[in-house]
């Protein structure tokens, strides 16, 4: 288990949507200090938050971003896009582009932090997924889908890969959130106060995995049945 009570923490895209939350529950939980990335950071009224400037894209920032944020020990991989299109109507420049920022981005913030948190007690990785990565038939679930599918299987080797420095690596699974990312998709979505707060939970409980969501505990629980269970066009 990791305590949030003292620690600092980086939260990549803390400035909005589900960031800005998690960064608030963070607070709350006694974070002494929490680095909060954007493209066009800014000052914030709590001398607890610092705003770095990162994008998550560029394949050289994030050993930038961890030579200024050298002192965390927990690191919430939250940054990213959000995109809409099926599968086949995307060029592979746009695939090249969504799994840039999606899947091979936080692996660039997850190596170039593994010896950091290793540096500073092992500390925690978070990793935030989507329902997407399980599910076909649904918006979001083309090369974004894909791209967080690829995120997942780099949390569970990242998670064997880092456990013998004693980090925590934790992925957060969720469906539709009501962030500015899917503000115009129909449907229900999640309260993204009440995701950050049980991240935060999960956290300091040692948990492995966070199914925020019913949506997320009933496909999981779908994965070990047919395939067609996981096309929601059906």
């Amino acid at each position: 288990m990791t305590t949030v009570s003292g620690a600092t923490v980086l939260v990549t895209g803390g400035q909005q949507g589900l960031g800005k939350e998690i960064v608030r529950e963070l607070l709350q939980a006694g974070a002494a200090k929490v680095y909060v990335t954007s493209r066009n950071p800014v000052d914030q009224d709590d001398a607890r938050i610092v705003p770095v400037s990162f994008e998550l894209a560029d394949p050289q920032a994030a050993v930038e971003l961890a030579r200024v944020a050298s002192d965390v020990s927990i690191v919430v991989n939250n940054a990213g896009i959000m995109t809409f299109g099926p599968l086949l109507d995307d060029d592979q420049d746009e695939v090249d582009r969504v799994f840039g920022i999606i899947a091979f981005g936080p692996l660039r913030v997850a190596k170039a932090f593994a010896p950091v948190l290793a540096a500073n007690g092992g500390g925690a990785l978070i990793n935030i997924h989507s329902l997407t990565a399980w599910i076909a038939g649904f918006p979001g679930s083309g090369t974004y889908g894909a791209a967080k599918a690829a995120l997942i299987s780099f949390t569970n080797t990242l998670r064997a890969e880092l456990s013998a420095q004693g980090t925590q690596v934790l992925g957060v699974q969720l469906g539709l959130t009501d962030t500015d990312l899917v503000r115009e998709l129909d449907g229900p979505k999640n309260n993204p106060a009440t995701v950050a707060a049980d991240i935060v939970a999960a956290l300091e409980k040692g948990d492995l995995e966070l199914l925020a969501d019913d949506h997320s505990r009933h496909f999981k629980g779908a994965l070990s049945g047919p395939v067609e269970a996981l096309d929601v066009s059906r």
